[in-house]
């Protein structure tokens, strides 16, 4: 089987988690210092807060910047449902963007003129707290322009960074563009600790709350534990995070592994019928947290034919991610149609993820690639 994707997991993260078990010392220590440390200093910000999970760091991120029941978050129609789910868990209101077919990230130009009409209506406009954009699949959003319309409108960025450790955009590391900026380290990422997250700022006071939310709101700056609001037990395991230190000792590696493997994938598509990722804006890194291909058009209505013929030869397919407003909550709740965001509703018929990963060999991506077209003669 070639599997969609494998985790480097290796020698020294089992013996560093080894150690950490045998100390009987488990939960949010020294280890999670050292991570924190490691993932903030690799980015270039003050501050990195870990967490249990990339959905408890975006939940937390909208709680730490005040957003309220009846709040309004603007967000990619085209994620994780998790992305969205943290809006409503707030009981805020997440109005959908559209995306750039090219790029699968939010389209700044649809996020524009969204803006315009809710900021035109004072009802509306006094409701708009954030934006969350998602750097999907590992390439950033257009973020300067995102940053020019949220200053325009007074509005926080929270950067749902979960599959871009070590992306950038003209030398600006994920992570360090948001008022708030969240991680994942699920396994299908870059690097893994089973599951958790990590936000980062520069903000103190903002870090304060975080640190507090995360911990049953215990003041963390208290010299006698006293309990400032109400917080959430979201803390990050102390085998976790060792293994996340070591994890990040292999991180520019792995990065190197999946480019260079995204650039084989581009060669072997580039006389088929399928499409590959597009690299854009200029001066956008790339770290393939899935790479995720185009099928033709007239391909879309049998990608589950296709997905399934994958399988029986041997490959791990899946789709690319969720088309959220199309989902049954978000399109009974919000009553979304066909239509609402056309290039969402092409994308998410017709993407199709494909192993990547270290240990792909270039045989087994030719394998793939043949596979694919052979798909086609199926169908």
């Amino acid at each position: 089987m070639i599997r969609l994707t494998i985790p480097s997991i290796e020698e020294d993260d089992l013996a560093t988690v080894r150690a950490v078990l045998e100390t009987g010392y488990l939960v949010q220590g020294k280890q999670v210092a050292a991570f924190e440390e490691a993932v903030a200093s690799y980015i270039g910000v003050p501050h990195a807060i870990a967490v249990s999970n990339c959905t408890a760091a975006l939940h937390m991120s909208l709680l730490a910047l005040d957003v309220r029941p009846g709040d309004i978050v603007l967000v990619t129609a085209y994620s994780w449902v998790a992305t969205v789910n943290v809006i409503e868990l707030c009981g805020a209101q997440p109005v959908f963007i559209d995306i750039d077919p090219a790029t699968f990230n939010m389209d700044v130009t649809h996020l524009e003129s969204t803006l315009q009409r809710l900021m035109a209506q004072p009802e509306t406009a006094r409701r708009v707290r954030a934006i969350i954009p998602v750097h999907t699949f590992g390439q950033l959003a257009d973020m300067p322009v995102i940053l020019s319309l949220a200053a325009r409108y007074n509005l926080s960025v929270i950067e749902d960074a979960a599959c871009a450790l070590g992306a950038s955009l003209d030398g600006k590391q994920a992570g360090t563009w948001g008022s708030l900026n969240c991680f994942s380290f699920h396994p299908r990422k870059a690097i893994t600790t089973g599951e958790g997250g990590i936000i980062t700022t520069a903000d103190e006071a903002l870090q304060r709350r975080l640190r507090a939310l995360r911990n049953h709101g215990i003041d963390p700056a208290a010299s006698v534990q006293d309990f400032i609001m109400p917080g959430f037990n979201n803390r990050m395991t102390e085998f976790q995070a060792a293994m996340g230190v070591t994890q990040m000792q292999k991180l520019d590696r792995i990065i190197a592994a999946r480019r260079e493997r995204a650039l084989r994938y581009n060669t072997l598509l580039e006389h088929t019928p399928f499409t590959a990722p597009v690299l854009s804006p200029a001066g956008s890194l790339h770290v393939y947290q899935s790479y995720v291909i185009m099928l033709p058009p007239e391909a879309a209505p049998h990608r589950a034919r296709i997905m399934q013929i994958m399988v029986e030869q041997g490959i791990q397919v899946t789709i690319g991610t969720c088309h959220i407003p199309m989902t049954t909550y978000y399109r009974t709740r919000y009553n979304t149609m066909p239509g609402d965001f056309p290039a969402t509703d092409e994308v998410a018929a017709r993407s199709l993820t494909i192993p990547l990963h270290e240990q792909l060999t270039p045989a087994d991506q030719s394998a793939v690639v043949a596979a694919l077209c052979e798909s086609l003669e199926g169908i």
